[in-house]
């Protein structure tokens, strides 16, 4: 399995093969697509991300060696941006996860790209999935 840096210096590597910002956007509604579908039990209310203009559902699983995200929203790009996030931390360390550097946002431009609203939405969506990563890592004793 990938760490987490090597997933985002291929996430890097992708973006770079795109000519302008429209084909990244077209990327990352694909990649929403392609998102593997939350199970509906999960779409509640607790599994909501604050902070996201859109809804954003959340749910971790596993223990301080491994968690699994499964997630869905109802925007196709913030579906996208989700998915980029589900493909750097799923399967990692809850350690490794809440000491990632996630600067792959900044290097692929798309902090930059987002409206503020999205931005924070973005930000929003790193913070509850490292959250989960240090619950669980606190759970290991």
């Amino acid at each position: 399995m990938l760490s987490i840096k090597e997933v985002q210096t291929e996430i890097i590597d992708e973006f770079a093969m795109f000519e302008d910002w429209m084909q990244r956007y077209e990327y990352l509604i694909d990649l929403g697509k392609s998102l593997p579908i939350i199970d509906e039990q999960y779409k509640t209310e607790d599994n909501i991300i604050k902070g996201c203009q859109s809804q954003v559902w959340l749910h971790a699983d596993g223990n301080a060696k491994a968690i699994n995200y499964t997630a869905d929203a109802d925007a196709i790009l913030t579906k996208g941006l989700i998915a980029l996030l589900v493909r750097v931390f799923d399967g990692q360390k809850a350690e490794d996860i809440a000491a990632a550097d996630v600067s792959f946002i900044d290097q692929i431009g798309l902090k930059e790209h987002l409206s503020p609203t999205r931005a924070n939405g973005l930000l929003s969506m790193i913070k509850q999935m490292k959250f989960y990563a240090l619950a669980m890592q606190g759970a290991k004793a």
